[in-house]
């Protein structure tokens, strides 16, 4: 097992039970919401902060960062003159590399897949879900009023398309830009894995 992989995911499509249980069935590192810890302790930002700006786009500030020409300091830390949300940002992404850097893992959503897009052993994924089985999933996870759940699922993936789609030059949830689609609503979690890691073993067996 080599590779890296990223999951990004419909809100109540089950994306984060699925790369957990994948992680533990591939005996490697889970980060989700794990992330934003490690990035608060290596920054020293709090971590209220991201969870606050946790997938969610900054015009300004994104816009450096895709073109390449965020302010660093001469040594290559973060210039302490820049605005805290842009340190957010960038400490959450310097992250992803590193983690990345250490081994095989599993990264939930963050735009993952095109911070790591460069690297090799890299294998993405999309996991989506039919409206009946979010809305089902999301109410037994969330105290939400039933008739405001496919309001809530749809706005929470506008948000992270929003992030994805200004962060890169792709669409979030588009086919073309991941190496398999899962439609867990079908395929249920455990399907999903069974699925995930065939395509992972076949991808490793081919390069």
């Amino acid at each position: 097992m080599r590779s890296i992989i990223t999951i990004s995911r419909e809100f109540g499509s089950g994306g984060r039970e699925i790369g957990k249980k994948l992680a533990e069935d591939l005996g490697i590192d889970f980060y989700d919401k794990e992330l934003l810890e490690i990035a608060s302790k290596e920054s020293g930002i709090t971590q209220e902060l991201f969870v606050k700006h946790d997938e969610t786009y900054t015009n300004s500030f994104l816009y450096s960062l895709v073109m390449g020409n965020y302010p660093v300091t001469p040594d290559g830390r973060i210039n302490p003159e820049m605005p805290l949300n842009q340190k957010i940002f960038l400490a959450q992404f310097d992250t992803i590399r590193s983690l990345a850097e250490k081994g095989p893992c599993v990264i939930v959503g963050r735009c993952a897949d095109y911070v790591l897009r460069n690297q090799d052993h890299v294998i993405n994924f999309f996991i989506t879900g039919n409206m009946a089985h979010k809305r089902r999933r999301i109410l037994e996870r969330y105290d939400i009023e039933k008739n405001k759940v496919e309001d809530f699922i749809r706005k929470t993936d506008k948000r992270r398309a929003n992030y994805y789609n200004y962060y890169t030059d792709m669409k979030w949830g588009e086919a073309k830009n991941y190496d398999l689609c899962v439609n867990s609503s079908k395929t249920g979690i455990d399907g999903a894995v069974e699925l995930m890691k065939a395509y992972i073993g076949i991808a490793e067996a081919a390069k």
